[in-house]
């Protein structure tokens, strides 16, 4: 064994015994500026850089998300936990933070200083430096966990042999103690994305994995059943899958086999932060075939594969893209008493938000007795260092959600409208009194099965399907995260609850929503009002944070459609008609558009690039799209109006594929610019008036990349 080598970065001990005298890999200069803000930023800074910068590598390396995969493992002080393949400290923190003994090996002695300097208080953490197969011999064999995060697809670029997934599992094997875990995570080779059109992530290639790598490489990935199977080939007899999604890197949500996803629950899908990709299907709707068919488990994008005993988690869902003081993970565990449900804070500052939650279950409890609606049985309790958390029971059932979307799809409108009576009715109860729950959204509201006897009735019709669950005698409230202590009027609750219902899946846009609005007594400039308060709401809750989605849209990845191609869109020259869309329940169709300039509709263009557009569009649309051209440009809108009044920009009326660069000014990178006005609670008439100004200046496509890669773009 070579003489002991060791360098000290804060509490942190680099062991560079086994270090070559030189990094066998590097990413560029790219290392370089993580290394600057690994010394000299805080922890707190990353989000604001991430944000500047707009960079895949940033983002990939110094965003708290990443940590998500491995922050609902059971690890406790009492642990010792092995990271290979550590890299730039990803998830190092969030395992220094729970387990009382943290070995990393990483092979980069630079990787290894900026995981090393973004965890430097952390005296429970030896990096060694070196290739894996010199330093495993001296690693010991009483690990509770091991981690191969992003690692294993790469076992054959570093055992040299001709089974070299099912020797680099053994050979971790021999350092795990009796009953501890090894936890997998990597990409599904038949992960959705791939066959929507998602570029293989290590090669950067399409359908690469699909095609089971046919250009060769080191790297390897596996579907569900080639996991397992190296794993029994290993020995293991004790395995779970785990289902991270929208994948294992920025994971939200964790399935499980006995938690699977239900249909409309897997909604966020583009995954290309890193380079451009096809759009070959709309995934969540494929996904919502792929659960009826019940064949996720074969396409989920990532895996988590865990080899040992089995754990209680079942479920685990983190609401951590938001402010820190409301940063929450919700849990569902397994119990020998059945099955609960748990919300725990990620911060010390979010326990305040915790406390409030427990309380105003309880508020919410008192104003609903007596009632049809039955808030869950919730309960403060605290760890043993005083966090605090809530546990609430759990309850079978649908949620109305699942159960509206029934019956849009069987075409029962009329079963729709008395289940949203029904739904209205119960949550008006107590409404003067100074507590509401302003998240009283359908996805809230479970109802429970079969207590009425419904199945062994075993109805055929819709209607008898739809009285069964009128006539439960209790609806549950799942969550009371967003109370308040004030009175909230029940048609803005409702409002925001169709708001979300609607905004959230175009195969609800069959759903005229004009006559709930006028059931609900809410005319043109109510609605304006509560779609302000909604997005005053989001700001409220996400702060001055960029979600992931609007992250993703300014790195400014192209999504290219299929339909673009089959038109040959990509090949024709820059084009400044305006063409645009109309969505009548179907989605955008180029048979549903056209161009206003030649079937006689008013267009005025200026010669400094304004145009001022006037068109008409009949009733019955969900949503139009404007067009501006067919080129990238930078787009300052001065307004846009429906039926005379003015749209904001802000919020989720108004969608587009650019990205802000000023005060109502926006860059689009891509060669299919479009702005999308959602038409869900605006006034209707049997012929509607859509109005824009705005001045479009058209960028040459590589002056465009240009200016994205030197982070002109704020």
């Amino acid at each position: 064994m070579p003489e002991e080598k060791t360098e000290r970065i804060g509490k942190i001990k680099l062991d560079l015994t086994y270090y070559p005298g030189e990094d066998l890999y590097c990413d560029g200069e790219i290392e370089d500026e993580l290394l600057k803000i690994a010394r000299n930023c805080a922890e707190v800074e990353y989000q604001k850089i991430i944000e500047e910068r707009k960079s895949w590598e940033i983002l990939y390396h110094l965003s708290p998300l990443r940590e998500n995969i491995v922050e609902w493992l059971p690890i406790n002080r009492a642990m010792k936990v092995l990271e290979v393949g550590s890299g730039c400290g990803a998830i190092t923190g969030a395992l220094s933070r729970r387990a009382g003994e943290v070995t990393c090996v990483e092979l980069s002695k630079k990787r290894s200083m900026i995981n090393a300097y973004r965890h430097m208080e952390a005296d429970n953490v030896t990096i060694h430096v070196g290739n894996f197969q010199d330093v495993e011999p001296d690693l010991p064999a009483d690990y509770d966990y091991i981690c191969l995060i992003g690692v294993f697809e790469y076992a054959q670029a570093y055992i040299g042999s001709e089974t070299p997934f099912d020797d680099f599992l053994r050979i971790i094997r021999k350092h795990l103690k009796p009953g501890g875990h090894i936890a997998i995570a990597i990409e599904n080779k038949f992960g959705l994305k791939y066959w929507a059109g998602c570029r293989e992530d290590h090669l950067g290639t399409y359908f690469s994995g699909i095609e089971d790598y046919p250009e060769g490489g080191v790297v390897r990935t596996f579907t569900r059943d080639g996991l397992l199977a190296i794993a029994e080939r290993c020995g293991f007899s004790e395995m779970q899958m785990y289902y991270p999604y929208p994948d294992y890197k920025f994971m939200t949500t964790l399935y499980s086999d006995r938690r699977l996803p239900k249909r409309g629950e897997l909604s966020n899908n583009m995954r290309n932060f890193d380079r451009d990709r096809i759009q070959l299907f709309d995934e969540k709707r494929v996904f919502d075939t792929v659960l009826k068919e019940g064949q996720f488990p074969l396409f989920s994008n990532s895996y988590m594969l865990l080899l040992g005993p089995a754990l209680s988690e079942e479920y685990v869902k983190y609401s951590n893209d938001r402010k820190e003081e409301f940063q929450i993970k919700t849990l569902q565990r397994s119990t020998g008493f059945g099955k609960k449900i748990e919300k725990h804070p990620l911060s010390k500052a979010a326990w305040t938000h915790i406390e409030a939650t427990a309380s105003a279950c309880e508020k919410l409890d008192e104003r609903y007795r007596g009632s049809g609606l039955a808030v869950n049985a919730c309960k403060l309790e605290r760890e043993a260092d005083g966090t605090p958390y809530i546990t609430i029971e759990f309850l079978e059932g649908k949620t109305l959600e699942e159960i509206l979307d029934e019956r849009l799809q069987q075409k029962d409108l009329e079963g729709f409208h008395s289940l949203f009576d029904e739904y209205l009715k119960r949550i008006a109860w107590g409404e003067e009194k100074e507590i509401a729950d302003y998240d009283l959204i359908f996805a809230n509201i479970l109802i429970p099965q079969g207590s009425n006897n419904c199945d062994e009735k075993k109805e055929k019709n819709r209607k008898n399907h739809t009285e069964c669950y009128l006539d439960e005698e209790k609806w549950g409230l799942i969550d009371c995260e967003w109370t308040f202590d004030r009175t909230i009027e029940t048609r803005e609750i409702a409002f925001r609850a169709l708001y979300c219902y609607l905004l959230e899946d175009e195969k609800r846009n069959e759903l005229n929503p004009d006559l709930i609005m006028n059931k609900l007594e809410i005319g043109p400039a109510e609605a304006e009002q509560y779609r302000r308060q909604e997005m005053k709401f989001q700001k409220y809750v996400t702060g001055k944070r960029l979600s992931l989605a609007e992250i993703r849209e300014a790195i400014g990845q192209p999504v290219y459609q299929l339909t673009d191609f089959c038109e040959g869109l990509a090949n024709k020259p820059a084009d400044n008609r305006i063409q645009i869309y109309e969505d009548t329940g179907k989605g955008f169709q180029e048979e549903q558009s056209f161009f206003p300039e030649e079937d006689g509709e008013e267009v005025l263009r200026t010669g400094e690039g304004t145009v001022e557009l006037s068109v008409r569009i009949a009733r019955g649309r969900s949503a139009v799209r404007i067009d501006p051209g067919s080129h990238a440009c930078v787009i300052y809108i001065k307004r846009i109006g429906w039926n005379g009044v003015e749209v904001p920009l802000k919020g989720k009326q108004i969608q587009m594929n650019g990205f802000k660069i000023g005060e109502d000014t926006y860059a689009f990178p891509t060669e299919d610019p479009n702005i999308t006005l959602s038409l869900w609670g605006l006034p209707s008439e049997e012929e509607n008036h859509l109005e824009a100004v705005m001045e479009v200046t058209a960028v040459p496509a590589e002056t465009m990349k240009h200016l994205q890669k030197r982070g002109l773009f704020n």
